[in-house]
């Protein structure tokens, strides 16, 4: 036992060893935030698996864990990304930024020397030549090193005279790029005390900087002297004219990305367009697919109708198969010149609709396709309920002299929607955001003219915070979180009724 204890004072001495060195890194690295978060996790994970007194927490703790890696850092990253400027032109901090800038370079190409190595017993010389068609050598190096370590000092180039002028020949390109990282290394100084630097596989030439630090934070062009001060709230790097510097740099900009869905004009008529569209879309994939759905449970549980488990299981089989690949066959099938839809009504009423380039057409292809995929879950859910309602309620109804549809609109209906309704709203909460059918079908085209953002009519919000982050307008990460963000309180307050509603169905079971 005395052995046992030994090896888990030692075991956790050196996880925490370890773990200083993980946060120490991270601070290094200048992330504090996350250098507290692993110290507290890594922590509550020593003091819980090494300290008898929280033995309960051991079985919770994974799972806790879990949720908070998983769900609650990427919700809270993401919201913390809504009130900044990311994006593709500001993805650094402003450090890394200036830093950035200030290694740029140029080259002068009138300065530019042709390089040569020769080889000398077990050494090489390294001789410079104007790039002039028969132009002479003019300078070169004592003796180098083969293997040409970097040089501490730049090395001093001699001028080039005749008694060098039976070296070796020169090597190969090939042994030269061999060389290459030793050669990106050396700095030669010209006898006027100009130096040089590795340009090209062949080229040494003069190397100068394009900007430099004025000692304030802000940065200064060489030759011109423009200085070029970072601004906080666009997050650039500015003149006083408004003259920005690409990369720019992650500033937080508070509640504009918000108020910019909202107040802004270019914006926020596609916005409010394509949130309609969204709530509309959802909604009527689940009232078209219940419909659909309910009324093929309903026929297929009349105990006359032959060969029903053969009719059950065709009508299944849009569940069973990848909806990816059922998107991509409706996609061919609704082509406007070779798809067998518009060849059917092109034969029977002389039509060939423009599914793709109408929007109103777009959405009703949208639709179908998506009650096509939806309604076998909703036939099969209902068909379990069926089975659940007392055949008495229908031998009495038969005995009253009630018709079939009298029976669907006072029995079964009533009996199967309360406890259905939870799923239904989880399937307008996944509806809400189909992000697969609207990007495999349309991809939200086609899109609206004279907007500042491309957005699509047929693209509902998750497929344009796609576009607005990946794809177009230049990845505006930052309005594309809080687009996400405003989705997921929309879904949030969804699953808030879903569970109110579930509640509410327990309580009148009981």
């Amino acid at each position: 036992m005395i052995g046992t204890s030994w090896v888990k004072i030692v075991l956790g001495l050196l996880l925490a060893l370890a773990l200083l060195w993980m946060v120490s890194g991270f601070y290094a690295a200048g992330q504090p935030l996350w250098a507290v978060g692993v110290l507290f996790f890594g922590a509550a994970t020593l003091y819980i698996y090494g300290s008898e007194r929280a033995m309960t927490w051991r079985y919770l703790f994974p799972g806790v864990a879990g949720m908070l890696v998983f769900v609650a850092l990427p919700l809270l990253y993401t919201i913390q990304i809504g009130f900044t400027n990311h994006s593709a032109s500001n993805l650094l901090s402003l450090d890394r930024a200036r830093a950035y800038l200030l290694e740029q370079s140029t080259v002068d190409a009138d300065q530019s020397l042709i390089f040569t190595l020769h080889p000398e017993g077990g050494d090489i010389r390294l001789v410079l030549t104007p790039p002039v068609d028969g132009g002479q050598p003019s300078y070169v190096s004592p003796p180098l090193s083969l293997d040409m370590p970097g040089q501490t000092s730049p090395v001093r180039m001699q001028p080039y005279t005749p008694e060098v002028a039976n070296r070796a020949p020169a090597l190969p390109l090939r042994d030269v790029i061999a060389l290459r990282d030793s050669l990106a290394a050396l700095k030669l100084e010209l006898p006027d005390r100009k130096v040089l630097s590795y340009t090209g596989v062949r080229e040494f030439g003069t190397v100068e900087r394009l900007w430099k630090d004025d000692g304030n934070g802000a940065l200064m062009q060489e030759g011109t002297g423009t200085v070029y001060t970072p601004n906080h709230e666009t997050g650039f790097f500015e003149t006083a004219q408004g003259e920005r510097l690409q990369p720019g740099f992650k500033v937080g900009i508070g509640w504009t990305n918000y108020r910019r869905i909202m107040f802004d004009a270019d914006m926020r008529g596609p916005f409010f367009s394509i949130f309609l569209w969204t709530v509309i879309f959802a909604g009527l994939t689940v009232v078209f697919s219940t419909a659909l759905g309910m009324t093929l449970a309903v026929v297929l549980n009349w105990e006359a109708l032959r060969y029903r488990t053969l009719y059950r299981t065709l009508l299944f089989l849009p569940y069973a198969v990848p909806g990816f690949i059922s998107i991509l066959v409706f996609k061919g099938l609704f082509n406007q010149n070779f798809g067998e839809i518009n060849a059917i009504l092109s034969a029977l009423f002389g039509v060939r609709p423009a599914w793709f380039a109408d929007p109103t057409l777009a959405k009703v292809m949208l639709l179908v396709v998506n009650t096509w995929l939806g309604y076998p879950y909703i036939m099969v859910l209902c068909t379990g309920l069926i089975k659940a309602i007392p055949a008495d309620l229908y031998e009495a109804s038969a005995i009253a002299g009630a018709k079939p549809l009298t029976n669907f609109f006072k029995i079964t209906v009533p009996l199967i929607v309360r406890p259905m309704t939870p799923l239904l709203i989880s399937a307008f909460a996944f509806n809400f955001n189909n992000f697969v059918l609207i990007s495999l079908l349309t991809d939200g085209r086609p899109d609206y003219l004279n907007t500042k953002l491309p957005a699509g009519t047929t693209d509902i919000l998750v497929s344009y915070t796609y576009r607005i982050a990946f794809t177009d307008a230049g990845a505006n990460f930052g309005l594309a979180a809080a687009i996400s963000t405003v989705i997921f309180c929309m879904v949030a307050l969804m699953s808030l009724a879903n569970l109110r509603m579930a509640k509410v169905n327990e309580q009148d079971r009981n």
